[in-house]
């Protein structure tokens, strides 16, 4: 297998210098689905089902809205998925063939990504690792031991069809750069739980920031707005008005807040953080939540990445963090 030179963009060295690296390839789902014979659907939906017998019922129910076994409603419909022009699929699935007529960087990237991963979780799983088309309705689904990636969902934030579909503050990340930070995120997320015992946003936003942290080690040799999903503008902005954050959710004392709007204002995608600014970025408190993380690392180099992970007192993080912009 080959081998990752690890590199660290943080003082501290989490890895040895060689961590062994497994072979990753995406299962090519889209092109299989997409070189459709104009004459004989009934035979090609057949040999879908042959060839992916994992993946083909997930696709047909959770993306089609079919049920498997309805093979003849399948056939029918599945020629308007390919061609239709009303949503324009086709347009969209023909430009989905050459933006990702090469997937070996990305696949490069997900094998170092999952070196990392396994030198730190030997137990973790690889996931199994699909490309798709989805009509644009899914960028990551979750399968049985892996992760569906939907290509349409990454053909660049200029992508002239996104605007009929997405907000604008989506299509940043819709690139097909940000697809090995995407799959790594939710198979993180997915792995490793929260184990704090309290619902407030303190507990949700160390979760989250030691998630981020951890990804910005695995990625070291990317800058943090890419692994945060934020332009450098929206970075910047954060460095800029740090301290007016902090001090704003400290006055308001949010920290200790545990309603659900106040959870979803800090930690979910939007255009902004309500509840701090409209000038903000979204996801705020996730990116607060991983500054925290970063000073209390820093400030006790005696501590893991699994011990971090596995620590649910976010309180005694907070306190250790000496966070103070």
């Amino acid at each position: 297998m080959p081998l990752l030179l690890a590199a660290c963009q943080h003082q501290r060295t989490y890895f040895p210098r060689q961590v062994d690296c497994p072979e990753v390839h995406l299962i090519r789902f889209d092109s299989a689905l997409l070189h459709a014979p104009d004459n004989d659907m009934t035979g090609h939906v057949r040999r879908l089902y042959a060839d992916y017998p994992d993946f083909m019922p997930v696709f047909v129910e959770y993306i089609l809205g079919f049920s498997a076994r309805d093979t003849s409603a399948l056939v029918q419909a599945l020629p308007k998925f390919l061609d239709d022009t009303v949503y324009g699929f086709r347009a969209t699935n023909a430009y989905e063939q050459e933006v990702f007529a090469d997937v070996s960087a990305i696949e490069r990237e997900l094998s170092h990504a999952f070196g990392r991963v396994g030198w730190l979780y030997p137990d973790m799983e690889q996931p199994t690792l699909y490309l798709f088309v989805s009509g644009f309705q899914a960028a990551i689904h979750f399968v049985e031991n892996g992760i569906a990636v939907g290509a349409d969902m990454y053909l660049g934030s200029d992508y002239p069809y996104y605007n009929r579909v997405v907000h604008q503050y989506q299509m940043q990340t819709m690139r097909k750069e940000c697809i090995p930070v995407d799959v790594v995120s939710a198979w993180l997320f997915s792995h490793i739980p929260n184990t704090s015992t309290k619902n407030r946003l303190l507990e949700q936003m160390l979760y989250r920031g030691k998630v981020m942290y951890l990804l910005s080690c695995i990625f070291s040799d990317l800058p943090g707005y890419e692994v945060m999903g934020y332009t450098p503008e929206q970075w910047d902005w954060c460095l800029h008005y740090e301290r007016a954050i902090w001090n704003r959710m400290m006055d308001k004392r949010d920290l200790f807040r545990s309603e659900q709007r106040i959870l979803s204002s800090y930690l979910n995608e939007g255009p902004f953080t309500l509840e701090v600014s409209q000038e903000s970025p979204g996801r705020l408190g996730t990116w607060v939540g991983w500054r925290i993380v970063a000073s209390y690392m820093e400030h006790h180099p005696e501590v893991s990445l699994q011990d971090l992970m596995a620590d649910g007192d976010a309180q005694h993080i907070l306190e250790e963090s000496y966070y103070k912009p």
